[in-house]
């Protein structure tokens, strides 16, 4: 492994940048230097961490020691910080979601390429081991194929903080948690989005969305339903699949969950009609007792190496990204393909997420 360090100043000082600094320092090939803000108090935050604060973006970009800027600011102004940043000779790594709209990004990657430079983006829920844990039931059929996977996440807080209700400077829920819940999904599915229908809220009266909710029909079969929610005072569950060999449930990131799973050494029993309302059902009583098995839930996937060991590898070019632009670019062309839906009213069908 190289022993070489690989030095970032971050911009825009305030939570997810500052969380960088604890991210940062569980890897051995990558070190915060510095900061910048536009706020002075963040600035006296970053000084008073330990770390060098710059006067100005300027100063960042002037300064030889700076290998990496890491861009943690709204997403309005992530496009221009990039290009000076390749301008000057800098790697960079963005925060999601990268830019405004995939033409944005793709001006980004010609520049970072045009620099010699490397861009990536922090798309770092893959790493969550609930996903990892969906991920693994997914490549090993530990449910047989998944044909249903509905991916949600749930608040009762409404829109957080400042900027994200501002529709000019890229609020909004679907940009803001929805880039990953998406990311997720492509991340995982080999095959490509065939159709995609969706709605936007606005409970709260914002200019942006609230929450949103998009159904997502793959090719190979798969349909995911995506959902997010700031209005939620009692939650679903954050991941619920069924495949042909069993449905699975993970409540929430703590990863309380259970497979539920045909007991294939049991004989086959008719379930016994049950009343339900006014009614009897067959159909939906509880399985014969004896037909079922309870099952815990794999070990999560591993993954090759953490974002920013895996950084440090791209830069020396001994590995290749976790996080690759393409993908990032289709999660964008996807989002975009999910706005057209949700404006339209309908299932859009004729789209292309994945040139290039």
């Amino acid at each position: 492994m190289s022993s070489i360090k690989h030095t970032v100043a971050i911009i825009g000082y305030g939570g997810m940048g500052s969380y960088h600094t604890q991210l940062i320092k569980e890897s051995d090939r990558v070190v915060v230097t510095g900061a910048f803000d536009l706020l002075e108090n963040r600035r006296a935050l970053a000084e008073e961490a330990g770390y060098t604060a710059y006067a100005s973006y300027e100063d960042v970009l002037a300064d030889p020691a700076v290998d990496i800027v890491l861009i943690a600011t709204p997403n309005d102004v992530h496009k221009d910080i990039a290009l000076q940043a390749f301008q000057a000779g800098k790697h960079v790594v963005c925060e999601k979601p990268v830019a405004m709209s995939s033409a944005e990004f793709i001006e980004m990657q010609a520049a970072a390429e045009a620099a010699g430079r490397v861009l990536m983006v922090h798309q770092n829920r893959r790493w969550d081991e609930d996903f990892r844990v969906i991920r693994e039931m997914y490549e090993q059929g530990t449910i047989g194929s998944l044909f249903q996977i509905e991916s949600r996440v749930h608040g009762a807080n409404g829109i957080p903080g400042d900027w994200r209700h501002v529709k000019e400077q890229g609020g909004g829920m679907l940009l803001d948690w929805g880039v990953h819940l998406l990311d997720q999904l492509l991340f995982m599915i080999d095959s490509k989005v065939s159709s995609v229908s969706s709605s936007l809220s606005f409970i709260l009266g914002n200019n942006v969305d609230d929450g949103f909710d998009a159904v997502l029909q793959f090719e190979n079969g798969i349909r995911a339903i995506v959902e997010v929610g700031t209005t939620n005072f009692i939650t679903m569950p954050r991941w619920y699949v069924k495949g042909t060999g069993g449905t699975a449930i993970i409540e929430d990131w703590s990863l309380r969950g259970r497979i539920v799973a045909p007991n294939h050494e049991s004989e086959k029993i008719e379930p016994t009609p049950i009343r339900a309302g006014v009614g009897l059902t067959k159909t939906m009583a509880p399985p014969s007792e004896g037909s079922t098995v309870l099952e815990d839930l794999p070990a999560a996937m591993e993954m090759p190496s953490s974002f920013y060991d895996n950084l440090a590898a791209v830069i020396e070019g001994t590995a290749e990204p976790i996080v690759k632009n393409a993908e990032v670019l289709r999660v964008l062309r996807l989002i975009e393909a999910i706005f057209e839906a949700a404006e339209r009213n309908e299932t859009v069908k004729h789209f292309d997420i994945y040139g290039a």
